[in-house]
């Protein structure tokens, strides 16, 4: 077994989440567990994507791309992870092991252009992902571009939370809380008409937005 930290987990780095309307019919709803149903907005679901840098200061270091669809549990509303790729074994196993979150080994890149006036990387500026699962010379799973548009003063708080249907068939709930630096942007996604994300090909979305410099804690 695969050596991981206990639960919550501790991270920090910078993440780009974007918001997609995407109608009932494409949204894969054979991946939500028990007791919830997609959230719907005018005739259609909402999925989240978010692409996360966790780097060093946090209880693993490691890039991620997360799929998630708003659903509502109960009265509330939550998101559940349906597609996930790290690269890092340990997050991949404690992932899946603690709160059933279905996460698969890929290979990242993020290239980060600098705003003018040469500033720190995490102040934003033109982001660019790549993601490959097998061989990093194969075809891309998905490909996104962010870009900053306004900065917003201060720090912002995030509450949330997955649920999610564990390997030995329970539903378990899976606190968020974040906070960090927010700043409003345009996304793009790239992915082929085929296979796990087919449901995003050709989409635009709502909403995209940068959380900078955060503090995230995971689980209970």
């Amino acid at each position: 077994m695969t050596d991981y930290p206990a639960e919550p987990w501790r991270l920090c780095g910078d993440m780009y989440l974007a918001v997609w309307p995407v109608p009932v019919r494409r949204l894969p709803a054979d991946r939500l567990p028990p007791g919830v149903r997609p959230l719907t907005v005018a005739g259609r679901g909402v999925v989240v994507t978010f692409w996360v840098d966790y780097r060093p200061g946090g209880v693993l270091a490691y890039r991620e791309l997360l799929v998630a669809v708003a659903v509502r549990h109960g009265r509330r509303i939550a998101c559940t992870a349906v597609s996930v790729w790290v690269d890092d074994e340990r997050s991949m196993a404690g992932g899946r092991e603690l709160w059933g979150i279905p996460k698969d080994l890929g290979t990242f890149t993020f290239d980060v252009t600098a705003p003018a006036g040469g500033r720190r990387r995490s102040r934003g500026g033109t982001v660019r992902t790549r993601l490959r699962t097998g061989d990093a010379d194969g075809p891309a799973v998905a490909t996104g571009t962010f870009r900053d548009l306004l900065r917003l003063p201060g720090r912002w708080p995030v509450r949330s939370h997955l649920v999610q249907r564990r390997s030995d068939g329970r539903v378990c709930e899976v606190p968020l809380r974040l906070t960090g630096t927010v700043s409003p942007g345009r996304a793009r996604l790239s992915v082929p008409p085929t296979g796990p994300l087919a449901h995003l090909h050709g989409r635009r979305p709502l909403l995209a937005l940068a959380l900078r410099d955060f503090r995230f804690t995971v689980g209970r």
